[in-house]
């Protein structure tokens, strides 16, 4: 196009991707004006009048306001601060809409009531410290007469969901369900019977303890991924690393669980306790399948599995090679 040169408004239209009527319209309300009107009342536009005109089409594809966009051309704004404006304004539409769409698709999947819609819609509308209160009132009453050791019921409440500023659908779906499970008093019971259940056998009263507790969650993870990255590398389970790594991970368990000096015998019961762990494993799960019981999968699994995906973690994809553990975990001078 030529700098100079003026273009009758059919030609503007077509330039700047616009109806005759669009461009009309858009004079009319003083948003882009003609350059020039012709002896015959013709409205003539030049370069920049186009330019303006086809930024005003991207603005409007945009949903953004005529008043924006009169502010934007006669200087009254930036636009980078209107772009800014009106992303934040998307971003909140879109979140909004995420959780509709969550919330419509569970009330799809189960079926749902007016009075379920109405209460799915208040979960996901929820603010961070009403969340928060949620899951405390959860855990208060689960934690009520539980006969545990001091402090277990305070590091099963740390493991507790934080929803994202900006959730995906998949969270926000694990979030209604989880937040209707902590207010069902039947869950809570299931829950409660549970851990009562698990925990007051001597077995895994010992598990509750604080010192195994801390192990668990937070001492123990770097030596069992010290293991684990040893298995990676290809490392033979009698090599002096995979020997180096095993051996301290089974030293700090056996000072905390029987507070002893690690031995081969110590050794070899632990290396032969691996070695069945998934047999034991697979007996429990039928076990449970069968019972009429609560069961972890139905109760505490089902909550912390919710957590995962409510705080995008998800769970570990590493199945731990339960052999290839126990073979570097028997005493040097049987088997070596």
């Amino acid at each position: 196009m030529n700098d100079n040169e003026l273009y009758p408004i059919g030609d503007a239209a077509r330039r700047s991707g616009l109806s005759v009527s669009a461009v009309r319209f858009y004079a009319d309300a003083g948003i882009v004006e003609p350059a020039h009107l012709s002896g015959a009342g013709h409205r003539l536009y030049d370069v920049d009048a186009i330019a303006r005109l086809e930024l005003v089409r991207t603005l409007r594809d945009l949903d953004t306001d005529l008043d924006e966009i009169r502010r934007l051309l006669e200087g009254d704004t930036t636009l980078h601060n209107l772009l800014t404006t009106h992303l934040e304004i998307v971003e909140r539409q879109e979140r909004t809409l995420r959780a509709r769409r969550a919330v419509l698709r569970t009330l799809i999947r189960q079926g749902g009531t007016t009075a379920q819609a109405d209460l799915m819609h208040k979960l996901v509308s929820m603010t961070d410290e009403e969340r928060e209160q949620t899951i405390d009132d959860f855990w208060n009453d689960v934690g009520e007469g539980l006969d545990v050791p001091d402090g277990f019921v305070d590091r099963l409440r740390a493991m507790r969901p934080i929803l994202p500023a900006d959730p995906t659908a998949a969270q926000l779906e694990a979030w209604i369900e989880l937040a209707d499970l902590v207010r069902d008093p039947a869950f809570r019971d299931a829950v409660r019977t549970y851990l009562h259940e698990t925990y007051t056998t001597d077995e895994w009263q010992a598990m509750a303890t604080e010192p195994m507790q801390e192990f668990i969650y937070e001492s123990g993870g770097p030596l069992v991924e010290a293991v684990l990255a040893a298995y990676r590398a290809g490392e033979s389970p009698r090599s002096p690393w995979a020997q180096a790594v095993v051996t301290r991970f089974m030293e700090a368990v056996t000072a905390v669980s029987a507070d002893t000096a690690l031995t081969p015998e110590i050794r070899n019961r632990m290396a032969d306790a691996y070695r069945r762990l998934p047999d034991i494993e697979r007996q429990i799960a039928e076990e449970d399948a069968a019972s009429e019981d609560p069961v972890y999968d139905d109760t505490h699994g089902r909550y912390l599995s919710l957590v995962t995906v409510v705080n995008g973690t998800g769970p570990e994809e590493d199945t731990l090679p339960y052999a290839w553990i126990a073979d570097a975990m028997r005493a040097p001078d049987d088997g070596a």
